[in-house]
């Protein structure tokens, strides 16, 4: 495998952890050209574990042709481990079955790249105002506790006292001082929130739940669930199944409550005799473009295509919709902040040159 697989991923809170999509895309990948070249699939571990100069990687992969070599099944094997996740161990005993493993892997390389990539869109969409927001508020405090008592001496020496906004935002910084400590542990609160939202399967739960309540992230969840489903469909369809099976095995990626009730709808209308691709959008699974593509794919018998196609233009519109995200949040809160900074300085600059010009 392409990155190193470290004995610190292995576990996490004593329950085993399934290993990163970067580097399930590269063992599928590997397994995918050796499969394909007729080679077997302990051949081709050995060829890996030769290959291999991680120490955790070589245990890994040891085990796995340990295990091949005694049964013979490789999906066994993986599952055996508790580091490869179902749907892979389900989709390759389906290869298995259907003699196509090899195709199954690409497909499967190919499936955990997006995944990664959808990650990547959505830690950089959430990183980044995060940061700018934890900096504005550093500076803001630093400005009311450090800065603010400088000018109340300099206005006390010049015989004067503050008042109003800067008599208020110097009480603000006083309290900060005072309860320093309770504002600590609210501050390592919101930390963990942030990680429980992240890290945990009822926080990303919370999480969407929130965000469907605005329109623009609610838009992106929905294109979300539909990406993974368009790529699971890719990806069973090529397996010869047929499409009500390759529909239950694709909405097993799909962990949105709201998308799995279409996902029923979906699967109702195709047991009634129902085409997948009306089925899919009667259901309000895929709509506009994506619908007419997947239409269109089924007419021509290139459905599995279309569907990694539909994936694909999910996968762009994702990347759209957060970078312009990203772009009105970036000025919005540098602006924010300048003007924030801005009013404090000015609120004890403006009377303290009054007080200079009177002397």
């Amino acid at each position: 495998m392409e990155q190193t697989v470290q004995n610190k991923d292995l576990k996490r809170g004593g329950k085993a952890k399934y290993l990163p999509d970067t580097e399930l895309s590269a063992f599928c990948g590997q397994m995918a050209l050796i499969l394909s070249s007729g080679i077997s699939a302990l051949e081709g571990l050995n060829v890996m574990l030769e290959d291999s100069g991680d120490e955790a990687e070589r245990e890994l992969l040891q085990r796995l042709c340990d295990d091949v070599a005694e049964n013979g099944d490789l999906p066994a094997a993986l599952e055996k481990t508790g580091l490869f996740p179902p749907y892979m161990i389900q989709m390759l005993r389906i290869g298995d079955e259907s003699g196509t493993t090899d195709r199954v892997m690409q497909s499967l390389s190919l499936h955990y790249e997006r995944e990664e990539a959808l990650r990547r869109s959505i830690r950089s969409a959430v990183l980044y105002p995060l940061v700018m927001a934890a900096m504005m508020l550093a500076v803001i405090v630093v400005l009311l506790v450090k800065v603010m008592p400088i000018f109340a001496r300099v206005f006390s020496q010049l015989g004067s006292e503050l008042s109003g906004v800067p008599r208020v935002l110097m009480n603000i910084g006083s309290g900060i001082s005072r309860y320093s400590a309770v504002l600590t542990v609210v501050v390592a609160a919101l930390i963990g929130l942030v990680f429980w939202c992240a890290r945990t399967r009822s926080g990303a739960e919370f999480t969407r739940r929130l965000g469907y309540k605005f329109t623009f992230s609610r838009r992106i969840y929905e294109h979300m669930a539909a990406c993974r489903l368009a790529g699971g469909l890719a990806l069973t369809l090529r397996s010869g199944l047929n499409p009500e099976r390759c529909l239950e095995l694709a909405g097993g990626l799909v962990d949105d409550g709201r998308i799995k009730k279409r996902l029923d709808d979906c699967l109702s209308r195709l047991e009634q005799g129902g085409e997948l691709s009306a089925a899919l959008h009667e259901a309000g699974l895929f709509t506009g473009v994506y619908a007419r593509l997947s239409t269109i794919g089924e007419k021509t018998g290139r459905l599995e295509e279309s569907m990694e196609r539909v994936a694909e233009l999910y996968q762009d519109d994702i990347d759209n919709s957060i970078n312009t995200i990203l772009a009105v949040l970036e000025p919005a809160i540098v602006i924010c902040l300048s003007l924030t900074v801005g009013l404090i300085l000015l609120s004890v600059m403006l009377p303290l040159l009054g007080i200079m010009s009177g002397i």
